[in-house]
């Protein structure tokens, strides 16, 4: 059984593709089912953001588990193979594990040290396990790559500064309008995204928000945390022919602002500018609405493009969070290469006690004179010596794991006590 992540992200494709690879909240327990169902697949987690959908598998075959993998994803997409086939990347056994353990990180986001994609990756492997198709060697995986996160950004300054898709929109949008004190902003979601966009308005200071979700009560919530006002998304039109920005990041599946809708929006504005932030994948509003005149449009290609401008100056921090995950990768290698010795351990101590036993039973007769006290000193005098015995094997195979020696030593000890 071999680890695999198959997937997509924001480097390896254009925006347009990537939103066809989502996988709503709504849509993956049943994407999950799909998976559990594909031959070659014995565990799955579907991990799928506003920056990547990967797939992470436990495989007993490579390459048919990637025919699988390939084809679920265009059937999930509605997109040919060949249409994103030469942009899928893959990863197999410790390749993936680093993979994993640098997206917890934070190395492999849009936003460098992004912290939401560390719940994200906890969820991912939560709903997985929910639906039954995280098993142990997928949980172990998830779990340790959680804590690998959270050691990056408690021993390094990784998650300091503009660290989070939300907070990248909003510094994005200040920097387009210079300033947003006095300037009125409608975040429509109050997701996670949302609520983070929300929390960046307040602590920039001096902008009005408001804030527009299916759920009254959750745009309420968030509203109310960050001093901001709740409205209907039915009046969204409303709104939006007064606020000076649009902060947008709903898990719709379809968009929820067009073209049309939005001339008829820029006709009341009177000539008024409109800056509109979309970090949802798929997007909430359509590219047309970019083109016309007075409004500009931002997404999740700006804000890869502006959160670039940061890598370099944390360089420092990036070697640092690469050291914590190799030290990581290393020890879940380790822990992985004892725990599949750990069978072999045990048949070679069954095959010491069964001899041991059988040796008991064969001299009965001549044993059958001892007392009770001396029976037990023959009962704790031959398990000792069958341990002694079993003892430099049992520390030899723990102690090679995983190495091609480890191996020889394996396949030695089951030749020479046909185990």
């Amino acid at each position: 059984m071999a680890v695999i992540v198959i997937g997509v992200n924001h480097r390896s494709v254009p925006l347009h593709v990537l939103e066809r690879m989502t996988v709503s909240a709504g849509r993956l327990p049943k994407a999950l089912d799909d998976l559990s169902g594909r031959r070659h697949l014995a565990e799955a987690v579907l991990l799928s953001t506003c920056a990547r959908t990967e797939v992470y598998v436990v495989a007993d075959r490579f390459h048919g588990a990637m025919q699988s993998l390939r084809e679920f994803l265009a059937e999930q997409s509605f997109l040919a193979p060949e249409d994103f086939g030469d942009s899928l990347y893959a990863y197999h056994e410790e390749a993936a594990v680093t993979h994993l353990f640098r997206v917890a990180s934070g190395l492999d986001s849009a936003v460098l040290g992004e912290g939401e994609i560390l719940g994200q990756v906890g969820r991912a492997a939560e709903t997985a396990r929910g639906e039954g198709t995280c098993g142990p060697l997928l949980s172990t995986l998830f779990r340790r790559a959680v804590e690998v996160g959270k050691r990056a950004r408690t021993e390094t300054s990784i998650a300091r500064g503009v660290t989070s898709v939300s907070h990248a929109a909003v510094a994005l949008a200040t920097e387009h309008l210079g300033s947003l004190s006095g300037r009125s902003a409608l975040i429509l979601g109050a997701g996670d995204t949302g609520e983070g966009m929300a929390q960046a308005l307040a602590q920039s200071g001096g902008a009005t928000v408001l804030v527009a979700n299916r759920t009254r009560r959750k745009a309420a919530d968030v509203a109310h945390r960050v001093g901001g006002t709740p409205v209907d998304v039915g009046d969204l039109a409303a709104h939006l022919t007064e606020v000076d920005v649009l902060l947008t990041s709903t898990s719709a599946d379809e968009q929820v602002l067009v073209a049309d809708d939005m001339a008829e929006i820029l006709a009341e504005r009177g000539g008024r500018p409109l800056l509109i932030v979309d970090v949802a994948v798929p997007r909430d509003v359509d590219a047309a609405v970019g083109a016309l005149d007075g409004v500009t449009l931002l997404d999740m290609t700006d804000i890869t493009a502006f959160a670039r401008q940061g890598r370099e100056a944390r360089a420092d921090e990036v070697r640092g969070v690469e050291a914590i995950v190799a030290e990581e990768v290393e020890r879940h290698q380790a822990d992985l290469a004892s725990r599949g010795v750990a069978p072999l351990i045990g048949a070679l101590h069954d095959r010491g006690e069964s001899v041991r036993l059988a040796e008991l039973d064969r001299f009965r007769a001549r044993l059958a004179g001892l007392s009770d006290v001396e029976r037990v000193a023959v009962e704790a005098l031959t398990r000792g010596i069958v341990g002694k015995i079993l003892h430099d094997p049992t520390i030899a195979l723990k102690g090679a794991a995983g190495t091609t020696r480890g191996e020889r030593l394996s396949d030695a000890v089951t030749d020479l006590f046909d185990l």
